[in-house]
């Protein structure tokens, strides 16, 4: 069981140009559900540790998921306790920008095993470009000393940096900072355009991300050949699936998935980027997990991401591909960076075979 939670609603201390989370509230009739009670929390966790039989994780975004308090989040892993009387495995995962991590909080990562993601978008040129206070101050700083506090004290973290158009093609600039620092933990997330579709100063196209995924690959074979060891996440689950093993990023699965996406007041939908008015299932505080799971089938979510386009089912990379995420298709139900991968895929795939093999 994968559930997504949001205990700060969409609150952040930054203002991000390209969040995708601030444009989904501006596109609800409830931009933010202020702050999760304990009593929400508390049906969350007792609900799903009743309902599953073998693994159960949550995980923790925002807006700023720590604005809601490390208190939050020590009562939330004493729920955990008193709650998993049947011992299954329950793993934690917190996104944040870093800026309100001290030694407290790196502590209790490191103590509950708590995979943290920091958002670093590069060197700090790269990263303030964007990722700004609400008074319009670059956060590099704060970032950079997150990981820093976080490296001290042992707490398990990747760093997460979006791709915009400026740094697609600063990929290897981007990688050699964060191997110099080190930072050998890394996912790049491609940068989602906003709802309506409109591009914007910071929106990627095909040919800038195929560059990006091109040049990224070089630096990042090079090291993996000589074992210098680094964790590319997306290059990781490639290699994974040509070894058979199904990736655990969701967007390579090909298809929407069951997980539960949970706003501060209990209200419930079915992907983190699909938390809006009429993806609703329903509430945690009212609801059972059937309950929601027959709403979720109810709207068709998962039945709409499983068809293949034409285009898609004549291209001999889409075994890999797998047409990406829902969010990122077109309207022709076509993945929106396909280009990118039809670029890269030939490029890297003989590389990446022989890494396997």
């Amino acid at each position: 069981m994968n559930i997504l939670i949001k205990p700060a609603s969409g609150s952040c201390n930054l203002s991000c140009d390209y969040c995708f989370y601030h444009d989904e509230a501006d596109s609800r009739s409830t931009r933010s559900f202020g702050m999760m009670s304990i009593a929400t929390l508390e049906a969350i966790v007792s609900k799903a540790l009743a309902a599953e039989e073998r693994e159960c994780t949550f995980g923790f975004q925002g807006g700023e998921p720590t604005l809601a308090g490390l208190g939050f989040f020590k009562t939330f892993t004493a729920l955990v306790k008193k709650y998993n009387t049947r011992n299954i495995k329950v793993s934690f995962a917190l996104q944040t920008n870093g800026t309100l991590i001290d030694e407290q909080w790196a502590t209790f990562f490191a103590d509950n095993g708590f995979l943290v993601g920091l958002s670093l978008d590069g060197n700090a040129a790269m990263h303030d470009q964007y990722r700004k206070d609400s008074s319009g101050s670059g956060t590099f700083k704060q970032a950079r000393r997150a990981a820093k506090i976080l490296t001290v004290h042992k707490a398990e973290f990747n760093v997460l940096c979006v791709v915009t158009a400026s740094t697609a093609n600063q990929a290897k600039s981007i990688y050699r900072f964060f191997m110099h620092n080190n930072l050998p933990y890394q996912q790049y997330i491609p940068c989602l355009d906003s709802l309506d579709g409109q591009s914007q100063q910071y929106s990627l196209t095909p040919t800038l991300y195929g560059q990006f995924l091109r040049d990224m690959f070089d630096v990042w074979f090079e090291d993996r050949k000589n074992d210098v060891f680094v964790y590319n996440r997306y290059f990781e689950n490639l290699a994974g699936m040509l070894r058979r093993v199904p990736p655990e990023s969701c967007d390579m699965v090909g298809h929407c998935s069951v997980q539960y996406a949970i706003e501060a007041d209990g209200s419930v939908y079915p992907c983190d980027f699909y938390m809006l008015d009429d993806f609703s299932l329903g509430n945690i505080n009212t609801d059972s997990f059937d309950t929601l799971d027959q709403a979720r089938m109810q709207i068709g979510f998962i039945e709409s991401s499983l068809a293949v386009p034409s285009k898609c089912q004549q291209c001999e990379w889409f075994s890999l591909c797998r047409n990406g995420c829902q969010r990122s298709r077109n309207e022709a139900g076509v993945l929106d960076l396909c280009e990118a991968y039809l670029a890269f895929f030939p490029y890297a795939y003989e590389r990446l075979v022989s890494l396997v093999r």
